[in-house]
């Protein structure tokens, strides 16, 4: 095939030409684009420094600093392709109706999403609280967009979805700073409940750990066909909760056995048929 000197001559020709013309929006295309990321980077840093002088919560400063931060792309990104040249209208659109796709088709990632909006606005629990929720219980280690990370006893990692968590009974043990551990003791007909009420008292009065203020409760719970339930029932900080609690089940039976007073064990009736 034998190509016409003359056409090559005109094509290159009038390529050069439309570079030429096209090469001033082209570099100032670029260049608004650089300066752009490189703006951008500078206000998200000042933002993210600003909020942590304000003392916002980490959560919510992250996530500001990450919708900005997607929301400025965004911007910088139509104003490129506009000083390209390329419409941005029809542009726009296109992004409105991937926009709607995506909607639908991640209803529950939305879901999600707005759940760990309510969570980091109305706070229910933060990062370091003791909490109960969708029958898990442990200790928030992280609130992202869309799940919660928590740690529970086991020190086992698990993650719930912000929508039913925050569409769901939360119980936070971390917000009043103390606990009130309930715990029962049986003991036999034959016991005197006032010396074993006096033992348990002592007992908690020599626990440090155990508050004196709001005080403990020590009552005759129930009193059942085999029993005479004891209602234990000190108050602790909540790093306490769980020493005192077992502390106190530990002591109250060294106790009762130097007094010789028989802990009742719990006694289950059976049917002669089954």
């Amino acid at each position: 095939m034998n190509l016409n000197p003359n056409y090559v001559t005109s094509y290159a020709e009038s390529f050069i030409k439309v570079l030429i013309e096209y090469s001033p929006k082209l570099i100032s295309a670029f260049i608004i684009l650089f300066f752009g990321l490189y703006t951008i980077r500078l206000i998200n840093r000042l933002i993210r420094k600003i909020m942590v002088k304000r003392e916002l919560d980490p959560t919510l400063t992250k996530f500001l600093a990450d919708i900005l931060l997607w929301v400025l792309r965004v911007l910088l990104f139509v104003t490129f392709i506009d000083k390209l040249g390329i419409g941005t209208s029809s542009f726009v659109a296109i992004l409105g109706a991937m926009g709607l796709a995506v909607g639908l088709s991640l209803q529950g990632s939305l879901s999600n999403f707005a759940g760990g909006m309510l969570i980091i606005l109305f706070k229910p629990f933060k990062v370091g609280d003791t909490i109960e929720a969708q029958g898990i219980s442990g200790t928030v280690n992280e609130i992202q967009i869309f799940v919660t990370k928590i740690i529970n006893s086991n020190n086992q990692t698990i993650f719930i979805p912000n929508g039913s968590l925050s569409n769901g009974t939360i119980t936070n043990y971390s917000l009043q700073g103390s606990r009130r551990a309930d715990l029962t003791i049986s003991i036999s007909y034959d016991t005197d409940i006032r010396k074993a009420k006096n033992i348990i008292i002592t007992v908690l009065n020599n626990n440090p750990k155990v508050l004196k203020s709001p005080e403990a409760e020590v009552s005759v719970k129930n009193i059942t066909d085999s029993s005479i339930q004891i209602a234990v029932r000190p108050w602790a900080k909540n790093d306490d909760f769980g020493s005192v609690s077992s502390d106190t089940l530990e002591n109250c039976k060294i106790a009762f056995d130097a007094a010789e007073i028989v802990i009742q064990p719990f006694v289950k009736e059976v049917s002669k048929n089954d």
